[in-house]
């Protein structure tokens, strides 16, 4: 067509795929689209699709794919399902799903989904007459090896790509290992290499990612990254102090209800999203700002949106947030982070500092979608009042100072490198019992090649792995054959009988909230919760009517107060960049304008204080009878130094910026750390030996000491980072004050 004349890429398609693009009007191709094209058409070389959120990924990606099955479809070429693409998120299917019929329908292409509150009827169809696309999250996929496991081959017998969407959000973790097995394996089952298209927006080292998604062929991976400029951004940073009083029996705290105020003015009338650390922070400004709805007499236009609540109540408040006719603002945690589609959001807020920084630019990312639409930020902070009770490490005013270094670190477009050095010996457990249950049995040697000499947990050698399969063993998850085949034991049928099996991440028993029959969402209850209690959940108030332990529900009914549940969760590691970045801003005068009036009296202080006691030379203080020491490195650096410190006999506990030694005096400290210093490093799984919570992932509690302090080691210590910041603290003059 001669819509796109320059267009390489448009020329490329299948002419219903041009119809598509000139049904969008849209009047040019993005460069990643263009770029991306004829490597993804060619069908030979693995490709990383990076750009801005909303930049048009998805379609660089599907675009040619569906071109080029189109046209093998046309031309008669086999069945079995064509294209297979992973997501992290159900709803992100969902959307996905709901966007690729228009294209894929004219294309003649179907296009399924697979995951747990998908249809049965249509994956169904997929194990009955497998083709086209196939929409589906890690965890189906496990599920479709372990129960459909002799079709898995007929199924995939077809296959021609792979997309794995959100790329950034597997990398180094427990299911990104079993994601990378599953890919592996579904290699094996065919007995051919399938090109695989990742898509992320933010990504900190392109070789790591790389690596992660061909392992051992991460060099020949093709990049394709967004040269375009992105978008104006607009950032604010408010600034808000904590009263060091407790508020009377009924009231808000002072600096939570200014936040709550300012959010019900600023964003009353338009779609935003309110990021919250956690589910109870969610919760108490969804509660916050309906209550100050209501006392305005106006409709309520701010839901709660978490993964605890039900499907039908995140379906709804998605649904809100598409509709233009309903200005709506959802208070959320990472369950709107990823690319489901919520309209356009007019502008982003942050409540408390970002976990990370690729975690902050994917928030920032929801907004400013519109052509000519700024992307908004608006990020609230809140520091304890300065008074004689005040520790130490508050007087420097960290959160405000987190948040201004993840800021600067965002506007020059560094993101936390990808790190997948762990062993991920739990999601190994998985896959061992998986393959051992699709068929019926199998070989240690033929496990060990499969996992890990050609597959994904290369990092895990023959040794090793002879100690896991003693381990699974001893612990009645496996058991041996008169043959020699391993089969699942009494523990291990177990494990494969439970539908939590196919989650390589911890799932609980949740109880049900019911509210007049219907279902508002599921809470982990580790303590009592007896009937007559108050719940904040889902932005409302309730009181507790009834609890059924056997059927594990709770009924709810309307309430006038409330507080919110106690959820389990963890924030996210701090890297070393973002401690070392923070430390410049304490010694810069630089003042970003980014900053409102209070924030800049807390950045003030901030200053004042890390300057008064004497922070730009030294690193180790006096506090009463015990140390501090400030490394100002990462959180891994910081374990690692708290660890051979504790081995040295030292009392240690890690307090935010600061390692507190107890009862011992800066000069002790220093003793020891210039000991440590001029000696070799000891070997992580000696340090990892020292520290007593290692289990972690969740199947920990099924490994030995010894296994555990490998996977210890791997995941959270960085020896040589650590070495390199004790020499740099005796060389650096960061003796006792």
């Amino acid at each position: 067509m001669s819509e796109h004349p320059s267009s390489q890429a448009y020329a490329r398609y299948h002419p219903a795929v041009q119809q598509w693009i000139y049904n969008q009007g849209w009047d040019r191709l993005r460069d990643v689209q263009e770029r991306a094209a004829a490597l993804i058409s060619a069908g030979q070389r693995d490709v990383i699709i990076a750009s801005a959120t909303a930049s048009g990924k998805t379609e660089a990606a599907l675009l040619p794919i569906c071109s080029a099955l189109a046209r093998r479809q046309e031309q008669g070429f086999g069945s079995g399902v064509a294209a297979l693409s992973v997501s992290p998120l159900k709803a992100l299917i969902n959307d996905q799903y709901e966007r690729l019929a228009g294209l894929a329908d004219p294309l003649g292409l179907r296009v399924h989904r697979w995951h747990g509150d998908a249809p049965a009827s249509g994956k169904a169809r997929v194990l009955r007459a497998p083709e086209g696309l196939l929409l589906i999250t890690p965890e189906s996929l496990e599920a479709l090896f372990v129960r459909h496991g002799d079709r898995v081959s007929r199924i995939f017998s077809g296959l021609r790509y792979v997309v794995i969407d959100e790329l950034h959000s597997f990398i180094g973790t427990e299911r990104g290992a079993q994601l990378q097995a599953l890919l592996h394996r579904v290699e094996e089952a065919i007995g051919r290499r399938v090109p695989r298209i990742a898509l992320s927006a933010t990504l900190g080292d392109f070789s790591a990612a790389a690596d992660f998604l061909r392992p051992r062929g991460g060099a020949e991976v093709a990049v394709v990254s967004s040269t375009e400029p992105g978008g104006e951004i607009r950032l604010q940073v408010r600034g808000y102090v904590h009263p060091a009083t407790q508020p009377e029996p009924g009231q808000e705290p002072a600096d939570r209800a200014a936040i709550a105020d300012h959010l019900f003015r600023t964003l009353g009338r338009t779609d935003n999203l309110v990021f919250a650390n956690s589910r109870a922070a969610v919760e108490v400004y969804a509660d916050m700002l309906t209550q100050r709805a209501a006392r305005a007499q106006v409709p309520a236009r701010f839901l709660a949106h978490h993964g605890s609540l039900s499907k039908e109540v995140r379906e709804h408040v998605e649904e809100r947030l598409k509709d233009p006719g309903t200005p709506v603002t959802a208070i959320c945690t990472s369950t709107l982070e990823l690319g489901i589609d919520v309209g356009s959001v007019d502008s982003v807020a942050q409540i408390g500092a970002p976990p990370t920084v690729s975690g902050l630019r994917q928030r920032l990312g929801r907004s400013g979608r519109r052509p000519g639409q700024p992307a908004v930020l608006r990020t609230y902070v809140t520091e304890p009042e300065l008074s004689s009770g005040i520790a130490p490490a508050d007087t420097l005013r960290p959160e405000l100072f987190q948040t201004v270094a993840m800021t600067e670190l965002l506007i020059s477009a560094w993101y936390e490198p990808p790190d997948d050095t762990g062993l991920h010996l739990s999601a190994l457990i998985q896959q061992i019992l998986s393959i051992s249950a699709r068929h019926g049995g199998a070989r240690a040697g033929r496990l060990f090649t499969t996992l890990c000499e050609t597959g994904p947990f290369r990092r895990v050698d023959r040794a090793t792995f002879a100690r896991l399969l003693r381990d699974m063993g001893r612990r009645q998850l496996l058991e041996q054959s008169a043959d020699g085949a391993l089969l699942p034991g009494r523990e291990g049928e177990r494990l494969l009988g439970h539908y939590s099996f196919y989650a390589s991440f911890h799932t609980s028993l949740d109880y049900r909230l019911v509210a007049d029959g219907y279902t508002l969402g599921s809470l982990p209850v580790d303590r009592p919760i007896l009937p007559g209690a108050l719940l904040i959940f889902s932005g409302a108030r309730w009181r507790v009517i009834s609890v059924d332990t056997a059927q594990r529900v709770i009924e709810l009914t309307a309430a006038e107060a409330g507080k919110p549940p106690v959820f389990p969760g963890a924030g996210g590691e701090i890297a070393d960049q973002v401690r070392r970045r923070m430390f410049q801003l304490y010694r810069s005068g630089d003042i970003p304008g980014y900053l409102d009036a209070p924030a800049r009296t807390l950045l003030a202080e901030g200053r004042a204080a890390f300057h008064a006691y004497g922070h730009s030379t030294r690193r180790i203080f006096a506090q009463d009878s015990d140390t501090l020491l400030f490394p100002w490195r990462g959180d891994r650096i910081m374990n690692t130094l708290a660890a051979v410190l504790g081995m040295r006999g030292l009392a240690v506990s890690q307090d935010g910026l600061a390692i507190t030694v107890g009862g011992c005096t800066p000069d002790r400290l220093l003793e020891v750390i210039t000991s440590l210093a001029a000696g070799p490093p000891p070997k992580s799984v000696t340090i990892a030996a020292a520290v007593r919570a290692k289990q972690h992932d969740k199947y920990d509690r099924y490994l030995s000491e010894e296994l555990l302090n490998l996977g210890y080691a791997g995941r959270a210590l960085d020896v040589s980072g650590a070495w390199a910041c004790l020499t740099e603290l005796v060389s650096g003059g960061g003796g006792p004050r």
